[in-house]
């Protein structure tokens, strides 16, 4: 399998409508070539390609900022001379001043197929960008570690944010590229995009299912620490919204749920009774973990761990979203008084709650609360979304 990066380094004909033009690249820790060469190290040895300008988004081009809302500063790189701007700063959209830095933006982003993760909205604000002021914007593809399957959902008219560009599913099933062209049309953008698409990516195929084994995993953001936790995301995600403890703090932060306080065996137990078709696919272990930082620091955890890394992991069939749905519910039930929902400022949004803001609408929230609200009744919500995103995101797809 080959990288967008890998192709357009190899191919000079890749490259050629590069020449004589000021070259920008939109890029993070995990912008590497397949022997883990960062891009911007790999671009600089190209004779025929002039590097102007870099561009981080949240985290940082050295992804090293922690949390949501820590911004990352301007700077310049030390090793090229080129000024390094930050998207997760003082602004989340490219200024005329930085636009007036190059021609052309490479985006060499690795994502996880989850709308709620940033580099996706950066994806849109730059293609914006791009088409007010003439510039081409190139999007060097990677793999979706989440894989084809969607799940959740579609954004609601009004709740979009930094995490809610447009009416995607929590679990959209595109690659950066497909989405870049599914951005396009929807927004009705004239802009000059390039997709130099992978070569020999297989989505579904196992073992890795839009992952590939021939790849070296490379934390895009500091607490996107393994395949698992990609697979986990579009349901844990949902966690920030909450009391619960995501596991940030811990060696597998959104790969657990949990909390000092909860009951968590009568939870696995009702979760199995509700809905045990929502728990195929993986394999849920009941686990204790007490975080160094963020929620519940320095207190034991009660909870459990998911897991997709193991050899019966059933890709098609696991639905981490309306597994975390169904922690939360079987938590309300057994726990109606239990504090769940958070209510702070989330990612520059104020006056929505948190988890409604992630969710993109109140649904699961009201769900979860609804004292009748059964598992047909989400599913009855759900599978309309998620079949109309599927045939709606059909045409953009680069990949079988």
């Amino acid at each position: 399998m080959q990288l967008g990066i890998d192709r357009l380094l190899a191919d000079p004909a890749l490259r050629r409508p590069l020449a004589g033009r000021r070259v920008a690249v939109l890029g993070h820790p995990a912008s590497v070539t397949r022997d883990l060469t960062h891009t911007l190290d790999a671009l600089a040895t190209l004779d025929d390609l002039r590097l102007t300008a870099a561009f981080g988004p949240q985290h940082g081009m050295k992804g090293d900022k922690q949390d949501n809302m820590i911004e990352t500063a301007d700077e310049v790189d030390p090793k090229l001379g080129i000024p390094v701007f930050s998207l997760y700063g003082e602004v989340r959209r490219p200024t005329d001043a930085m636009l007036d830095t190059f021609d052309v933006l490479l985006v060499d982003l690795q994502d996880v197929g989850t709308r709620i993760y940033t580099f996706l909205t950066t994806l849109l604000y730059v293609l914006e960008a791009g088409a007010a002021k003439g510039k081409s914007v190139w999007v060097l593809d990677r793999p979706n570690p989440a894989g084809r399957p969607v799940e959740g959902t579609l954004l609601l008219p009004g709740h979009e944010s930094f995490v809610g560009a447009a009416e995607l599913p929590m679990r959209h099933g595109l690659t950066l590229g497909e989405a870049a062209r599914w951005f396009v049309r929807r927004f009705g953008l004239d802009v000059d995009l390039h997709v130099v698409p992978m070569e020999g990516y297989a989505p579904n195929a196992a073992p890795t299912f839009g992952w590939s084994t021939e790849l070296a995993w490379v934390n895009p953001s500091p607490n996107a620490a393994s395949l698992n936790m990609a697979r986990c995301f579009p349901g844990t995600v949902v966690l920030e919204g909450t009391t619960l403890s995501e596991g940030r703090g811990t060696t597998v932060p959104l790969e657990v749920v949990g909390a000092p306080d909860i009951p968590r065996d009568a939870i696995v137990d009702r979760m199995h009774a509700l809905a045990p078709h929502w728990l195929e696919g993986c394999r849920i272990r009941q686990n204790a973990f007490e975080p160094t930082f963020h929620k519940h620091a320095h207190r034991l955890n009660l909870g459990i761990q998911i897991h997709t890394d193991w050899p019966g992991y059933a890709h098609d069939r696991f639905r981490p979203y309306r597994l975390i749905s169904l922690f939360l519910k079987s938590l309300r039930d057994l726990r109606p008084d239990y504090p769940i929902w958070r209510d702070h400022p989330y990612e520059y949004t104020e006056g929505r709650l948190p988890v409604d803001v992630i969710d993109g609408g109140p649904l699961l929230r009201e769900w979860v609360d609804d004292p009748e609200g059964t598992v047909a009744d989400r599913d009855a919500r759900l599978l309309p979304d998620e079949a109309a995103w599927i045939e709606a995101r059909a045409p953009f797809l680069l990949y079988p």
